[in-house]
């Protein structure tokens, strides 16, 4: 039984140790323009079965209640935290933060489909709109182009962007910035660099999607979307899993010491 235990309590500190790289992980990022924040989910592992709930016992009797005891814990997942973060006044033509539901769509590795709530984005020498740096980021999917000679860039709350020029009053239409929603945000891939890509659990994109429609977020030009981990609530989440941790440590050394009693009695 003591051995189990030093297993059991084994699991318990494993499990931990990944909620503590996830809660590493929430912190780092705490400035990282549009992150979403991830928990760690457990579970209970099964269990060694003495007497079934229900059984007879020598008496015929119905008994009321089993005798099991449980193998230890797992991390089920780990699931992300899709609410609104804080939105960051810029004053940058070339922030756009989504208010509400939904991802800016961008070409990445392989052109392939990524999806983003970084609103970053720069005008790359060809004069498109691509996210993050003019010199290595990812084009909308909707090719949107900034001629060269325009002065002023205006992104209206429907994603539609115009563009001024010297010399000419009236706003000129580059394109709109389209929006995809998920059935389940929460089965998307994580791919770094402020990516996330479709999967089969996430459901495939619903793409093309014009912001401020029924479902759908609005653009907010000259904003940014600030990363939704809460430091205080972290901070404590940390100080509780180091308490646990610290919990199942002292069970081991329990365990060990009652391995240590029994063989001492061996011995005598």
């Amino acid at each position: 039984m003591s051995v189990q235990t030093l297993y059991t309590a084994a699991t318990g500190m494993e499990a931990l140790e990944m909620k503590l790289d996830v809660i590493a992980n929430n912190l780092a990022n705490i400035n990282t323009v549009g992150f979403k924040k991830d928990r760690a989910n457990f579970e209970d592992l099964f269990y060694r079965q003495y007497r079934l709930p229900g059984a007879t016992d020598a008496d015929g009797n119905i008994t009321t209640t089993g005798t099991d005891v449980g193998l230890g814990v797992k991390v089920a997942g780990t699931q992300t935290d899709h609410d609104q973060g804080a939105f960051q006044n810029t004053g940058n033509q070339l922030d756009f933060a989504i208010e509400g539901n939904g991802f800016f769509e961008v070409n990445g590795p392989n052109n392939e489909p990524y999806y983003t709530r970084a609103g970053n984005f720069g005008i790359n020498a060809n004069g498109n709109l691509v996210l993050g740096s003019a010199q290595n980021g990812y084009p909308l999917t909707t090719a949107i182009n900034i001629p060269q000679e325009a002065t002023g860039i205006v992104v209206t709350s429907t994603g539609e962007v115009q563009f001024r020029t010297a010399g000419q009053p009236d706003l000129q239409v580059a394109g709109n910035l389209t929006l995809a929603t998920f059935i389940n945000p929460d089965g998307m891939l994580k791919m770094g660099d402020n990516l996330f890509a479709a999967t089969a659990a996430s459901g495939p994109a619903n793409a093309g999607q014009q912001p401020g429609a029924a479902g759908v977020g609005s653009i907010r030009q000259n904003f940014l979307e600030a990363s939704n981990v809460e430091p205080v609530s972290e901070l404590i989440d940390l100080i509780n899993t180091q308490r646990a941790f610290e919990l199942n440590s002292q069970v081991v050394q329990a365990g060990d010491q009652i391995m240590q009693i029994v063989a001492n009695l061996r011995r005598a």
